[in-house]
């Protein structure tokens, strides 16, 4: 299987919800009449400017959930640290692997053909090994101790509009590792084409204002900015290999 990022649902209208929020905070209207004062409206006028002014919260009120498959959990343990949001992954415990287990094979590895023979022979033996514990009455449970970090799952993954674009500022930035910041591009295109109002500065946090790595900094801003201009939907990242 192929590196998959698929957006799965989100706040029926995301920008309208957002608009009518912001509505709320200044108009004497009812919540029921707030729609009517916003027909006819150009939107993105209204959410850019409430975005450059910092008013975030409003941001809360649209939410996007995503289906990712065919990541490490390398790059999964990265991906939920960013708490405010709503996780559901694949089971080691109760997904017992049968016939093979898919691992993300990085490029630098793939490159050299003494490591990537060695790192695949390492990965099949852990699994052959997984194999022979669960046939012989190892819970699938402890028998997944074995399995590398390189391992592939899926996952589902909520988040509103505001934790989103942070999620963005810090992982689609150079210096992100290359797994997660490949599957943050893509997210990014996927909210754009839904959400362009709401997303169409986000990307790392260079885009807006200057780089904050300091003396780390990629020193390629002019053509990440320019990448991130043109972005529609990002190619998904390497696929992984069959162990």
């Amino acid at each position: 299987m192929t590196i998959q990022v698929c957006l799965l649902s989100h706040t029926p209208d995301p920008e309208k919800a957002v608009a009518r929020a912001i509505r709320l905070c200044y108009s004497p209207r009812s919540i029921l009449e707030l729609d009517s004062s916003l027909a006819g409206k150009d939107l993105s006028v209204l959410l850019r400017k409430v975005i450059s002014l910092g008013h975030h919260s409003v941001l809360e009120h649209a939410s996007f959930t995503f289906g990712i498959e065919g990541v490490s959990r390398v790059m999964t343990h990265q991906l939920v640290r960013h708490r405010l949001a709503s996780y559901s992954q694949q089971s080691q415990r109760y997904v017992e692997f049968k016939d093979s287990l898919e691992v993300v094979v990085p490029e630098s590895i793939r490159r050299d053909r003494g490591f990537y023979r060695r790192y695949l022979e390492h990965c099949r033996e852990a699994f052959s090994i997984y194999r022979d514990m669960c046939e012989g009455g190892i819970p699938a449970e402890d028998a997944r101790y074995l399995f590398p970090s390189a391992a592939q799952t899926k996952i589902i993954v909520t988040m509103n509009a505001r934790e989103l674009r942070h999620f963005f500022r810090i992982r689609c930035c150079e210096r992100a590792q290359w797994e997660i910041r490949g599957v943050a591009e893509r997210m990014v295109g996927l909210v754009r084409d839904v959400a362009p109002s709401l997303f169409a500065d986000s990307g790392p946090s260079c885009i807006g204002g200057p780089c904050p790595e300091g003396d780390m900094t990629c020193g390629r801003i002019k053509e990440v900015k320019a990448r991130y201009r043109a972005l529609k939907t990002a190619p998904s990242p390497k696929a992984q290999d069959p162990v």
